[in-house]
């Protein structure tokens, strides 16, 4: 038998075994990995451009090496610059692969494109900006007048709006004689919290201020543009995040950089590139540049937060979890390498504690429990599941390792939300066949014959085994149904059950996409970390009973409300007070963004937070494994129907 390599392409994380000497693209094509191709693979395009990781991934099981690959060709050299030769970007349709390798296709050379969620839901937004711009007419140098080009400066924002003790960024000064006069004295200054003077420009009627804000989750990025002086939402962007070539979940990120010399200044160096790329995308959308750019808020995990500011991550990943710094940070882009005005602010909202980081703070700003007499229970579902519970006389949080089942890893079909993947199904309970619906297909199988299915998304994992369940094909402990009279259940290749959900016939990888008894338990271990972290906040707050449930990020937008219920996702609850909210990460950075009050709010409130602690509660191990049945081994769900 020939030999064969494992190969695992991020960031769609499908994984698989291939024949030695069978090139990149050849194996994504067998995997259904979709990269650009437009020459049919003979290396003239250029399209097919991946990256080969270097370096021992812990949580893969791999140690990826570029000498796993065939030697670089002559034909390959001439596509690529010498520092893209050291990131390790190689040809898919000309690189042969020889051994165990990680493979990162980049945003540019994929050919679906993930549904990433940008929107929230609509809110209203204060307006008073960090940044702010002053429209002045500066008296001309003079013989008899020796002040210095700064010095007429701050006069003159003294003069005119009462600024005083204000300073001058560097990078201002560099040009500033040059600006002053360029238009006989008018300029346009721009000034930071009322301290710093971050730009001048010629003309007393300058384009307005742009902020951004960011949301970087652990596996996707969701950017906002906005006009700092009128507050408008300019243009939106988004993409995978690319640390997931190193690691799906932030454990394995902080593995790899303790593993690899210089695995955090990878991690942070691709980071600090996308969100660079994030910026002249949405820039150039409406004519505008990134050095035009004047703030920046930053929202993420704890991890995440490590990473991008380049901290040492490694005591994140062991107890008792505490992070380099907890307060909120401004930081000037130069100093991070982010390009857009290098006079800039970044700013990091605080941490809470442990893994609940910023992101939780910024879902806190947005959906505002501490403001409320009703008790709420929030839970932002991502890699990294952050929960809070409470109203405006408490407010409990806690995090939960949920993994990246629920967004199509760990799954052997699973997929990341693009075209081609099965976010909706139904199953008879009588016939135990399947309905589906396939992401850019409006008809449901059967009625389309050929779905031009590539695997299951997260929503669709959450459909599928709720309807596996609710059609009896499932037990209550999640175990396959063997002696069922129906051909979707058989025994895979291993001996193992599995439930055909879709033909070959039907796909459009040529295979059947099943759902294995791995799959169930990844989803079983992901959605009963959610309910038992809910069940603690609720113990600890002193109810039984909560009154409104609100799913915040992409995937709470996604799923099915009855499905999650059905599998027991969230304590019982009224369907109609569960609420999904879209990307509350984000428009908390928005409202950060808008409105230094708001930054202040948000220090406030992470102190304020208190964090429960779930792994160190004598009984977690035996609640944890209640909350593994569907939808719990004890807990009643009166609302289920």
């Amino acid at each position: 038998m020939a030999d064969t390599v494992e190969i695992v392409f991020q960031p769609s994380g499908r994984r698989g075994r291939t024949l030695a000497g069978t090139t990149l693209l050849a194996a994504a094509q067998e995997l259904g990995v979709g990269i650009e191709a437009v020459c049919g693979g003979k290396g003239v395009c250029g399209k097919c451009r991946v990256i080969v990781e270097e370096g021992r991934f812990e949580k893969l099981g791999i140690a990826s090496s570029r000498g796993h690959v065939s030697a670089l060709s002559p034909v390959e050299e001439k596509f690529f610059s010498r520092e893209e030769l050291e990131q390790g970007y190689r040809l898919a349709c000309l690189a042969q692969v020889n051994a165990d390798l990680v493979v990162t296709v980049p945003e540019e050379s994929r050919t679906a494109k993930q549904v990433i969620l940008e929107q929230g839901k609509t809110r209203a937004y204060s307006l008073n900006p960090a940044v702010k711009q002053y429209s002045l007419t500066i008296e001309p140098a003079a013989l008899d007048d020796a002040r210095d080009d700064r010095q007429r400066l701050l006069d003159a924002l003294a003069q005119s709006y009462g600024l005083e003790h204000l300073t001058v960024d560097y990078n201002v000064l560099r040009d500033l004689p040059q600006v002053l006069r360029q238009q006989d004295w008018q300029v346009t200054a721009t000034v930071w919290q009322g301290q710093e003077v971050i730009r001048v420009v010629p003309g007393r009627e300058a384009a307005p201020s742009l902020g951004i804000a960011i949301d970087i989750g652990t596996t996707t990025l969701a950017a906002f543009l906005c006009d700092l002086t009128t507050g408008e939402l300019l243009g939106r962007a988004s993409r995978m995040n690319p640390e997931i070539g190193y690691g799906e979940d932030v454990l394995a990120r902080i593995s790899y950089a303790m593993s690899n010399e210089d695995g955090r200044d990878k991690l942070q160096q691709v980071m600090l590139k996308a969100i660079s790329e994030l910026a002249a995308e949405m820039t150039a959308k409406i004519g505008r540049k990134p050095l035009e750019v004047d703030e920046m808020v930053l929202v993420y995990n704890t991890a995440m937060h490590h990473f991008t500011l380049g901290l040492e991550p490694k005591f994140m990943g062991r107890s008792p979890f505490v992070p380099a710094v907890s307060e909120p940070l401004d930081i000037k882009a130069r100093d991070l390498g982010i390009a857009i005005n290098p006079a800039a602010n970044i700013h990091s909202l605080p941490v809470e504690a442990g893994f609940v980081g910023p992101d939780n703070v910024a879902v806190l700003l947005a959906e505002e429990p501490y403001k409320s007499d009703k008790v709420k229970l929030i839970i932002d579902i991502g890699t990294n599941g952050e929960i809070d519970l409470g109203n405006k006389d408490r407010l409990l949080s806690t995090s939960c390792a949920t993994g990246p089942a629920l967004e199509g890893a760990q799954i052997a079909f699973g997929m990341r939300a693009a075209a081609g993947a099965i976010e909706r199904v139904e199953i008879d309970a009588e016939t135990k066949e399947p309905r589906y619906k396939v992401i850019g297909q409006e008809t449901w199988y059967p009625e389309l014959k050929f779905t031009g299915a590539q695997g299951i998304c997260g929503s669709g994992i959450i459909d599928v085994v709720a309807a596996l369940y609710t059609a009896g094909i499932i037990s209550k402990a999640g175990r396959i149904n063997g002696r069922l009279e129906t051909p979707r259940v058989r025994k895979d290749e291993n001996g193992r059950l599995e439930y055909v959900l879709a033909w070959a016939e039907e796909t459009a990888i040529h295979k059947d996409i099943t759902i294995k008894q791995g799959d169930i338990r990844a989803v079983q271990l992901a959605k009963g970390a959610i309910y038992t972290g809910a069940k603690y906040l609720m113990e600890k707050y002193g109810i039984e009973q909560v009154e409104e449930v609100i799913l915040a990020g992409a995937f709470g937008s996604y799923i099915n409300k009855q499905s999650a219920l059905t599998l027991g996702l969230f304590p019982d609850c009224d369907l109609d007070n569960v609420k999904a909210v879209g990307n509350a990460a984000g428009d908390g950075a928005r409202i950060a963004l808008l409105d230094i009050d708001k930054r202040r709010e948000a220090a406030s409130v992470a102190r304020q937070v208190e964090f429960v602690e779930t792994a160190v509660e004598p009984d977690f191990q035996t609640r944890f494994m209640e909350a593994l049945a569907i939808p719990h081994a004890k807990d009643s769900f009166p609302h289920l129907t």
